[in-house]
């Protein structure tokens, strides 16, 4: 190759070199692509009505990522029809991670037992990204009552098989499936009650219409601190933080590790790339944890419930896996 040929051939090649360098400044590194996150406001869509505990814990959620995003993040309520109506808005909205959901244990857990057919996939449609809090339910009796401790409960119901009766605002929820679970645990058969309000359920145990009724320290709480209603024991593996002078179900002649919870999670869209799942998750969490938040969630009578990934995944089959054995063993269905 002549002296020419050479310099067209280097310069050629040199041409190339900055056209492929151009090409990849255009490209986006993974840092660039995880900033691009989000692009336009989302959005937070809830089953639940506004102005309860897990709406309040939807908005802290919202505010902080707005700040961290700098783009609005908008709470979207949409109860009613078992979470359907909400989760249905989820399913035709964008799936870039622009638009998010909060579920809860039923919607993820048990609904797939209690429901023949559901109108989503779990395995399909969501994935489960984060747990944002939960809350212990306990055994709420009339202040009156004659159950001292959770033995007395138990022994009366074996005396008396049907006889005593529990209460729930619906079938299939958590205090009904946790009464349930109650039930097959300690060998007893009682009576389920449904009532359509929780006043007035948790009215009916202060005057001691019904033996007992499960309620969270958000839905009972406010009896049992007028004196109307008390909390016979904790369905907690240890004492609940907030009522330290209450046993547990363990503690108070119950089966041991008996626990029954509550909680709420963030679920995506399937499939969204793991740099947008990873910044979502990673955001929230460090909202959740700060002190306001923290703060807000002991008026609630919430806890936090940090989790890696596959520790949630773990919890969530487990969870399915006890509902979906008492709901067999009970013959319960909503179909």
């Amino acid at each position: 190759m002549n002296d020419t040929s050479t310099r067209k051939a280097t310069r050629r090649g040199a041409g190339l070199a900055t056209l492929a360098l151009a090409a990849a400044a255009l490209l986006p590194t993974p840092a660039l692509a995880q900033q691009a996150f989000p692009t336009k406001p989302v959005r937070i869509i809830t089953p639940f009505p506004v102005g309860g505990g897990p709406d309040g814990v939807a908005r802290l959620v919202a505010d902080k990522l707005s700040r961290a995003w700098g783009q609005p993040v908008v709470v979207e309520n949409r109860p009613g029809g078992n979470g359907f109506i909400a989760i249905d808005a989820f399913k035709r909205g964008a799936k870039d991670g622009h638009d998010i959901i909060v579920l809860d244990n039923v919607h993820l857990a048990a609904y797939p037992a209690l429901f023949k057919k559901l109108p989503y996939d779990t395995a399909k449609d969501f994935d489960a990204l984060l747990p944002l809090f939960k809350t212990y339910f306990f055994f709420t009796v009339a202040t009156n009552s004659k159950y001292k401790t959770i033995g007395d409960l138990i022994a009366d119901a074996k005396a008396n098989p049907g006889k005593l009766d529990y209460g729930s605002w619906s079938v299939g929820n958590p205090v009904h499936l946790g009464s349930e679970l109650f039930e097959s645990a300690t060998g007893t058969q009682m009576e389920h009650i449904v009532y359509k309000e929780t006043t007035q359920l948790y009215t009916s145990v202060a005057t001691g219409e019904l033996a007992f009724a499960l309620g969270s320290s958000a839905t009972a709480g406010p009896l049992q601190r007028a004196n109307k209603l008390r909390f016979l024991a904790a369905a907690a593996p240890q004492r609940v933080a907030a009522f330290p002078d209450v046993p547990t179900v363990g503690e108070s002649g119950g089966p041991k590790g008996f626990e029954v919870i509550g909680w709420n999670a963030i679920a995506v869209p399937k499939g969204l790339p793991a740099s947008v799942t990873e910044k979502i998750k990673r955001d929230i969490e460090k909202g959740l944890a700060e002190p306001d938040v923290l703060e807000k969630f002991k008026s609630f009578g919430y806890e936090p419930f940090p989790t890696t990934r596959p520790q949630f995944d773990e919890f969530v089959a487990s969870e399915t896996k006890r509902f979906t054995d008492v709901i067999r063993k009970a013959n319960v269905s909503l179909d």
